[in-house]
């Protein structure tokens, strides 16, 4: 609606006293950017200015760089940055910027990926993954726990719902699925918390793929359901069942990888964490994502377990029930887990 105000007015044609058009001299642009702001392109821009100015303060640049965060939530705006030439300038603060630049840069990043296919095209074009993937130690330079965090969140952005961006995960020196592993013990609990689910995620089936390898081939395409879908929509990927499914990569990688034994040392053998690791025991949002990731692995993917495997989940459920009751932290382990008792009980039939 701005835009079409802003286009009005520059393009508004005021008559003389014959009725004829004349060239209009007297539009200030100043003007009217104050009574109508600035388009978000123009923002953006001014926003990416600042934040790449070595020459202005770290916290300027700080500022600038959250409020581009703020624009490109709206997804036509995170479209626009590879119109606006705007992913490579931003991808290249990762390397070349202080560690509190950094994690903002990232949280941009992010935020512009979430459920936008077109976004997700742009950036993956730029080869980010090893970039990305290399802040998941904790030793690398610039990997502070933040930042780790919003790493995470990135590569959510990035992964999910995109089978081709999965492929490379372990491509030219990303080595992801590794660091992911190494992230369900990372000494942040957050950055465990958030893999757990990121991995949750990459592994549940796509209904719409599923739904879509059922789907009668004979039905004419008069006859199908359709409706437009825009490139920038989230429905864009789930239109397309080859593109969205990333549950086989991942079914393959949690053995191929290891992350399967990682996970189930995490929950049977959890290490310490809090700001100064002086916190032992289980963290419950960690239990809770990482009991739903092997849910999902043994009940919805019918993944498989040695038996070593078995024997240690099953030792493990039966005093992680006494503790619960004990405690009385909630009714029962399968409330404490947020699953309903059936749930519960067929996760228990598949480390019998």
């Amino acid at each position: 609606m701005q835009s079409l105000l802003r286009w009005g007015i520059e393009n508004s044609t005021p008559q003389d006293n014959t009725n004829s058009p004349v060239e209009r001299k007297d539009l200030n642009p100043e003007i009217i950017d104050l009574l109508l702001g600035k388009s978000d392109a123009q923002l953006m821009k001014e926003a990416m200015e600042v934040a790449v100015d070595r020459n202005r303060s770290e916290d300027d640049r700080i500022v600038a760089l959250d409020n581009l965060e703020m624009l490109v939530e709206q997804i036509d705006n995170a479209s626009n940055l590879e119109n606006l030439k705007m992913w490579e300038p931003l991808h290249a603060l990762l390397t070349s910027s202080t560690d509190a630049v950094i994690t903002q840069a990232v949280w941009v990043i992010g935020t512009a990926l979430q459920n936008n296919p077109s976004a997700q095209d742009a950036y993956l074009k730029l080869n980010p993954l090893p970039t990305l993937t290399s802040f998941l130690s904790p030793k690398a330079v610039g990997s502070s726990k933040q930042t780790r965090s919003k790493v995470i969140y990135a590569l959510s952005g990035l992964l999910k719902h995109n089978a081709p961006a999965l492929r490379h995960l372990n491509e030219e020196g990303a080595d992801g699925w590794n660091r992911l592993r190494q992230s369900l013990q990372d000494p942040d609990i957050t950055v465990r918390r958030k893999t757990a689910f990121l991995l949750s995620s990459l592994l549940t089936p796509n209904e719409t793929a599923l739904s879509s390898s059922s789907e009668n081939l004979h039905t004419p395409d008069s006859q199908r359901q359709q409706a437009p879908i825009h490139a920038n929509s989230h429905a864009a990927h789930l239109s397309q069942p080859n593109r969205a499914s990333t549950s086989a990569l991942t079914l393959e990688a949690m053995n191929k990888y290891d992350i399967l034994g990682t996970l189930i040392e995490g929950l049977t053998n959890p290490l310490p964490y809090g700001e100064n690791g002086d916190k032992e025991g289980a963290d419950e949002d960690f239990e809770e994502k990482s009991i739903a990731l092997l849910r999902t692995y043994l009940v919805v993917c019918n993944g498989t377990l040695e038996q070593t495997q078995k024997n240690r989940l099953r030792e493990w459920m039966s005093s992680r029930r006494k503790e619960v009751e004990k405690d009385a932290v909630a009714s029962s382990l399968a409330e404490r887990w947020g699953m309903s008792s059936g749930e519960l009980d067929q996760l228990v039939q598949k480390v019998e």
